[in-house]
């Protein structure tokens, strides 16, 4: 495992060059359904959440519509993503910190988007990087520390977030 920063740079580099389009699969036009989005896309494929956010989306516009939602309802248009009950909770809670402490709108720090149920530290550099262009850390999924191992930058031990 490497851990000499001129090689991890070197690396990144390297990606940047062969893929210079990369960018976030899911579909959004702002912060708030980025978050709504990545909060959705636990343990389902971001192809699945963007199957269903525009009915979603279309619906629920507000972190109030979101805190005030008929659970049933927002339970059907959320099911494909799996984990539903659990997701729908998930989006009525964050509605209701987004309404309470942030004036409807998604925080731009680490330490307030953990605030909000259903966002980890994962969910907080998806949203502050795409979002704000904010860099805290890195979202690591499977494939992330998949690359990550094979390139020689992690050694595969640890948790295996952020």
């Amino acid at each position: 495992m490497t851990e000499n920063p001129a090689d991890i740079i070197e690396t990144i580099k390297r990606l940047k060059k062969a893929y210079p389009n990369s960018h976030i699969a899911l579909n959004f036009k702002n912060p708030f359904e980025l978050l709504t989005a990545v909060i959705l896309s636990a343990q389902t494929t971001d192809v699945s959440i963007n199957s269903l956010t525009p009915a979603l989306f279309a619906r629920y516009k507000t972190a109030e519509d979101y805190a005030n939602a008929d659970v049933e309802e927002l339970e059907t248009l959320i099911k494909k993503s799996g984990f539903y009950h659990q997701k729908a909770k998930s989006l009525m809670g964050m509605g209701k910190i987004l309404a309470e402490r942030f004036g409807g709108q998604v925080p731009q720090t680490m330490r307030e988007l953990v605030q909000i149920p259903g966002a980890a530290r994962k969910t907080g550099n998806i949203v502050l990087w795409n979002a704000f262009g904010k860099i805290e850390g890195i979202a690591v999924d499977t494939h992330v520390a998949r690359l990550s191992k094979r390139l020689g930058i992690h050694s595969g031990r640890g948790s295996g977030e952020d």
